[in-house]
């Protein structure tokens, strides 16, 4: 896949641990329309390079895609150019992944304690010499994503975006938040305009999309190539197909109906269900129905129904509740 044929479909499903796992991005590609179903890149949950170095089981699971969802970037994340790069290598030759993309943008602590993620954007040299060793491994496009900065005080996405094009990285991502905000706050699209202005590769702007209005909002402040949406699909994965169909078309879709909610929720739990056996896609998809059922009449009672489901069962008799309203 290349960069052009990445950017003629420039609305992404961003990478969210515990949410874009293989259920979710086939979830969002049957709801999409024919052009972008077969074209739209997704993101994956970040991968740790250093696991895929020790062969961890429950890692290289996570590597395995199926055509039903592709292309998909695999995002990695660590802190070792050479483990980065060594494991860059293996997703490539396994024909998982359309696009390696590293993380430089996780404000987690755990991962940040770790030097990794956004600790990274502390030390741009080390960005520069991962990222490059990542992009000399691998045949197919390199992608990393940043953050602003790690706080107001240290805001240097521009350094970091330079350094990742000096070291040959296809395109960049930048959340316009710094690590210090989390997700709290309201993310700086100015600051993404001026990255955009900085390089010469394309760039994809993330953070606060979620309708039609904030679409093209963040495309006309940031002069972006593409757009990244994250929390706006969660429990709401209809929204990258909504999204795109605007974008290329000026048509807007009706949000989905209570109805069309829980036909794809159904969905969803079959699905996850099918990629991680029944006692582990029930108690993943607690998280993913307090997101469809947020804003519903009764939603609180009907998240702690869903917090003691055990079952498959339990999950569709609740299910069933949620449409005799």
């Amino acid at each position: 896949m290349t960069v052009e044929e990445i950017f003629r479909t420039p609305i992404f499903l961003a990478p969210m641990a515990g949410v874009t796992d293989t259920a979710f991005r086939i979830l969002v590609r049957e709801l999409l329309d024919d052009f972008p179903k077969k074209n739209l890149l997704m993101f994956s949950e970040m991968i740790s390079a250093t696991a895929i170095h020790y062969r961890n089981e429950k890692t290289l699971a996570m590597l395995r895609t199926v055509k039903e969802e592709r292309p998909v970037a695999i995002q990695l994340f660590g802190s070792d150019p050479e483990i980065c790069a060594e494991a860059a290598a293996y997703v490539e030759e396994i024909g998982s992944a359309a696009v390696i993309d590293f993380n430089c943008g996780c404000p987690a602590p755990k991962i940040f304690k770790n030097g990794e993620g956004c600790a990274l954007m502390k030390n741009p040299a080390l960005v520069e010499k991962i990222l490059s060793a990542v992009k000399k491994s691998v045949k197919i496009p390199v992608s990393v994503k940043i953050r602003l900065g790690l706080d107001e005080k240290k805001i240097n996405a521009v350094e970091v975006a330079k350094r990742a094009e000096n070291a040959g990285v296809d395109f960049l991502a930048v959340h316009g938040r710094t690590r210090e905000q989390f997700y709290s706050g309201a993310a700086d699209w100015e600051e993404i305009a001026r990255v955009k202005a900085a390089v010469k590769i394309p760039v994809i702007a993330n953070g606060d999309v979620k309708d039609f209005d904030s679409l093209e909002k963040i495309f006309s402040v940031t002069k972006a190539d593409g757009v990244m949406i994250g929390r706006a699909a969660q429990g709401n994965p209809q929204i990258i197909n909504r999204l795109l169909r605007f974008f290329l078309t000026g048509e807007k879709i009706p949000p989905p109906s209570l109805d069309e909610r829980i036909r794809i929720m159904r969905r969803h739990l079959e699905k996850i269900i099918f990629f991680k056996g029944e006692n582990i896609g029930v108690r993943e998809m607690r998280a993913h129905a307090a997101w469809y059922t947020k804003g519903l009449t009764g939603g609180a009672s009907l998240r702690n129904f869903f917090n003691r489901a055990e079952t498959a069962e339990d999950f569709l008799k609740i299910i069933e509740v949620m449409h005799g309203r």
